[in-house]
């Protein structure tokens, strides 16, 4: 089992070579990425969060980087991929739950909900990489004896110094033989992977503000408002590692891909909340199925959508698309 003993942040540990600039002066502090192991990303490319403190008992700062350009999480019409928040506090909570509250580095992480509110013209690139914090704040930690079981944690999040978002995470940590005892046979991963349904076609990458067909996450069906989930394994960045289920992160974008074909147009998801209910299991058909509940006096546009699997909830999310400044 990895131990629970971490290193210090990556910004307090010596990178002084002995080099020197022109005019004698040491250059300015090194940057890098924090440990793959620490947000669970295999590709170092994944890997978006520079560093960390901790601010108060129960207050951090978290610094990350947004590139200009991803393979996945690409910028559209000039602003950041929103997502790529969402990634970014997925990130944040890993990162914290292991140095901040000493959950071992092999204890899955299971979210129960996930909610961002974005401005989105703070989402603007510009000709560098975005410098991103986020400033947490623990707000329900259980523990059982010394362990942590569950949180929930609050994000006040800044993009080059402009206010980008709040945000919310709510969390549990379980070791590998609890996680196994809730999986069942299902735990393994091999298993469940070779059980796994034939990939689906896709729909047009157009309908789903997405340029390649590979980064289509659903398949069409007789209803313009339902579609079958395409749970592509191979996929570099939503299967970044083998998982035994379908992760979340491509439920997120499942629901943000369902809100974009009910919103036809250049729209943007300002507001997006998902609550995850069950596992969805990678051996049958996954549907998500998309409902326009309203539009307010500024075109913004209320979507309901909903994953379900065997007839039962899987995730439930609630989009507020807006259009693209």
């Amino acid at each position: 089992m990895a131990s629970a003993t971490l290193a210090p942040s990556l910004r307090d540990q010596p990178h002084d070579t002995g080099a020197r600039s022109s005019d004698g002066e040491r250059p300015p502090a090194l940057t890098t990425t924090v440990p793959r192991e620490y947000v669970h990303r295999n590709a170092l490319s994944e890997v978006f969060l520079t560093d960390w403190r901790q601010d108060a008992a129960d207050t951090w700062v978290v610094s990350a980087q947004w590139p200009r350009a991803h393979s996945f999480y690409g910028p559209l019409h000039g602003l950041h991929d929103p997502i790529l928040l969402i990634e970014t506090v997925r990130q944040s909570g890993i990162l914290l739950s292991h140095v901040g509250h000493g959950v071992p580095l092999d204890h899955p992480i299971i979210w129960q909900r996930v909610r961002y509110d974005l401005a989105p013209e703070a989402l603007r690139t510009a000709q560098r990489p975005a410098e991103i914090e986020l400033h947490v704040t623990d707000r329900e930690m259980v523990h059982r004896g010394k362990r942590l079981v569950s949180a929930l944690q609050e994000f006040r999040i800044v993009c080059d110094g402009a206010e980008l978002a709040s945000a919310m995470l709510d969390y549990s940590c379980h070791s590998p033989a609890v996680y196994r005892r809730l999986r069942g046979e299902y735990s393994d991963v091999a298993l469940a992977n070779s059980r796994a349904v034939p990939l689906p076609e896709a729909v047009s990458p157009a309908l789903v503000a997405r340029e390649h067909e590979r980064d289509v996450v659903l398949s069409p069906t007789d209803r313009p408002d339902r579609w079958q989930l395409r749970v592509d394994s191979s996929h570099p960045v939503l299967f970044d590692h083998p998982v035994d289920h379908a992760p979340g992160m491509l439920m997120v974008e499942a629901a943000r891909q369902a809100a974009q074909a009910a919103t036809p147009g250049c729209t943007l998801p300002a507001t997006l909340e998902c609550s995850f209910s069950r596992y969805a299991e990678l051996d049958a058909p996954i549907w998500v199925q998309a409902r326009t509940t309203g539009q307010g006096d500024d075109d913004r546009r209320q979507v309901e959508v909903t994953v379900e699997q065997h007839g039962q909830p899987v995730v439930s999310a609630q989009v507020t698309c807006v259009p693209v400044p």
